[in-house]
């Protein structure tokens, strides 16, 4: 008796287990295709407006010459033995002092970290990557080359060619993702990690399939499974949807905050004009949900994370409960007014809540809440 009712419990488990894999990945598929559906009434609508430029984009040729800018650093290449990769990277800053280490996000590439090499150069080797799949960084063409591993592991890559055994990790969007994961993973590589509008990935993975809000924030996650038909329509009338998720009022940096220059835009349409570059960067969506839920969570080292008020993408709600996930000093700043751009949006801002951070705690060897 005692064994029928094990086997039946066990049974009642995996069905349980089975439900929910099929729910799950229902939901995606279900809500992949009604977002494509709208993308097609959108790219319809554009074809009856404007049927003379909707289909007309141009790569651009050269680079805008802040792009060259010798006061944001010395451009530099490594290529990683192990996977073959070539990264591209912008580092300033007297070699030897501490590593500063940059990771971007999408759809950005170094160039968003401008005003943060500027500041940071007087006491650190500030280093901003490409990272893989994106500028001028190798663009892997298999998807399953964009998985979370491999992301880590060229963080690793990246640190140690550069000398050092440990780093502040600074990380914004997919690059704070990353930046989670690999603190998660090497806590003895992060001396402090500071995330920008980025939550913990297991907060959140929770919230989103919690909240319906954030689900229909993140519809984009289920647009970028599709193959092609995502690069199509964020270059269709000359890249107009990737200028807007800068410059709209509902997802571009705010009346308040720091607006790019033309030749701002142009650094970045000079990037994702490129053969194969929106691509690359979409790749990184198109792992995303076979690599949750994660099997580690926990964070050991001291976190500051920023979070701009106007996030278009992100409710502020998970940036207070990636707390449960940190096992050491954690601070949390909410900057007003503030989209999800931050780093660029409110520079100065920012960089002043991360040299706070940074001396917080000298001449301690540990942190405490």
């Amino acid at each position: 008796m005692t064994r029928v009712l094990h086997n039946l419990l066990l049974f009642t488990v995996r069905l349980t287990l089975k439900i929910r894999v099929l729910g799950y990945w229902s939901l995606i598929y279900g809500y992949c295709a009604l977002c494509t559906a709208v993308a097609l009434l959108k790219l319809w609508w554009s074809i009856i407006l404007r049927p003379s430029t909707t289909f007309q984009w141009g790569i651009r040729e050269t680079p805008p010459a802040c792009l060259n800018d010798t006061s944001l650093g010395t451009h530099c290449y490594v290529r990683i033995k192990e996977s073959g990769l070539r990264f591209h990277y912008v580092a300033a800053g007297e070699r030897g002092k501490p590593l500063m280490l940059f990771l971007h996000g999408f759809p950005e590439f170094w160039f968003s970290w401008r005003h943060q090499l500027r500041e940071f150069k007087s006491e650190f080797r500030v280093v901003a990557v490409d990272m893989r799949g994106y500028g001028e960084s190798d663009l892997p063409s298999s998807t399953e080359s964009y998985r979370f591993d491999y992301l880590v592991t060229d963080v690793k890559d990246i640190v140690e060619y550069l000398g050092y055994n440990r780093c502040h990790l600074v990380g914004h969007d997919w690059g704070g993702t990353i930046a989670w994961l690999f603190a998660i993973q090497y806590p003895e590589m992060v001396t402090k990690l500071i995330v920008l509008n980025c939550p913990h990935p297991s907060v959140f993975s929770d919230y989103a399939l919690r909240h319906p809000s954030q689900l229909l924030k993140s519809s984009y996650f289920f647009f970028f499974q599709l193959p092609r038909f995502p690069e199509l329509m964020l270059s269709i009338n000359d890249f107009k949807a990737l200028k807007g998720l800068f410059t709209s009022r509902s997802t571009g940096i705010g009346r308040k905050g720091r607006w790019l220059t033309a030749e701002d835009m142009e650094a970045y349409l000079y990037a994702f004009s490129q053969p194969g570059a929106l691509t690359g960067a979409l790749n990184y969506y198109r792992n995303v949900f076979s690599s949750l839920p994660l099997s580690q969570n926990d964070v050991k080292s001291p976190v500051l994370l920023l979070w701009g008020e106007r996030d278009a993408f992100l409710e502020q709600e998970m940036a207070e409960a990636c707390r449960v996930y940190i096992r050491n000093h954690f601070r949390l700043n909410i900057i007003s007014g503030a989209s999800h751009w931050l780093q660029q949006d409110q520079p100065d801002i920012v960089n002043t809540l991360i040299w706070t951070f940074l001396k917080e705690g000298e001449g301690r060897k540990t942190y405490r809440n």
